[in-house]
């Protein structure tokens, strides 16, 4: 992907690490060795390959922006599974850690931490396949306005904008940060693990019924 940006473009400006892998909100006693490796494998070592082949390119042109995006969830325990927090934890830091390296060579690095935003995936969690997922987010909507401060539900473009902030010229003088955009939900949030798990069970139940 990377080389096939420089080999089309002659320069790499931008990479988002968007890929991810959710994970249950079990019990501790639950989880499973399996599951950590898969999502730590899409969340964390994802992410890793995809700075250690941008960072060669950017640093040689003395310019680009990696983002990466995270999650509340690896911010604020209680929101999320176990292994999706943890996960989004660590690409906080590990973004940290390269910033620490490649940005006085002229590489920003910095990291998204979404709130709750409603998206198909809810829907494909609930068993729906992807085209019917999309057409039933209104029946979720007015869940993901009760949990923070701000009465709305997160949407796409909250976190688009900030990604188009954080790759663009605007954002110059900014690395190794992580840029929260939650409504409020990390300092300001309504819920913790028992709320999480009967809020995700209704979003479920909600799903199968609107399908």
């Amino acid at each position: 992907m990377i080389d096939h940006a420089v080999k089309r473009f002659g320069r790499l400006d931008c990479l988002v690490n968007n890929a991810g892998s959710g994970s249950p909100m079990v019990s501790i006693t639950e989880v499973t060795a399996e599951h950590f490796a898969s999502v730590f494998e899409t969340n964390v070592r994802g992410a890793m390959f995809g700075m250690k082949y941008a960072a060669p390119i950017m640093t040689a042109q003395r310019s680009g922006s990696i983002i990466t995006v995270a999650s509340a969830a690896g911010l604020r325990g209680g929101i999320s599974g176990h292994i999706y927090s943890a996960s989004k934890a660590a690409v906080i830091h590990l973004s940290r850690t390269v910033a620490s390296e490649i940005s006085s060579a002229g590489v920003r690095v910095n990291t998204i931490s979404p709130g709750g935003i409603v998206t198909g995936i809810f829907a494909k969690t609930a068993g729906l396949d992807g085209a019917k997922a999309d057409r039933v987010l209104g029946a979720i909507t007015d869940l993901f306005a009760t949990v923070q401060p701000i009465p709305r539900a997160g949407v796409t473009d909250d976190i688009a904008h900030a990604a188009v902030f954080l790759a663009s010229d605007a954002s110059s003088f900014i690395t190794g940060q992580d840029l929260v955009v939650d409504g409020g939900l990390v300092p300001f949030g309504k819920i913790g693990w028992p709320e999480s798990v009967e809020f995700r069970a209704e979003i479920i139940r909600r799903m199968r019924q609107a399908g």
